[in-house]
């Protein structure tokens, strides 16, 4: 048996959206793991011109501060 997986679309092109905004952090942190990484194309299912304004965007906010770099870990 052979299991067909739906292929995912990107939201971006869904929603009609052409520019990714580096000052909306909430919609980053959802492109980003818990140790804040940027996710991949293939797990958030964003096509390949808005994956790159999205990790372009997520890092011009973590230089501003906006976005942290790494989270922190206290021991």
């Amino acid at each position: 048996m052979i299991k067909i997986r739906k292929k995912r679309v990107c939201q971006f092109c869904e929603q009609n959206i052409d520019f990714i905004d580096f000052k909306d952090d909430r919609m980053l942190r959802r492109f980003m793991t818990e140790q804040g990484k940027i996710l991949p194309k293939h797990t958030t299912g964003t096509c390949a011109k808005h994956q790159r304004q999205l990790s372009n965007a997520i890092k011009k906010a973590r230089h501003l501060a906006i976005l942290p770099f790494v989270t922190d870990f206290s021991r």
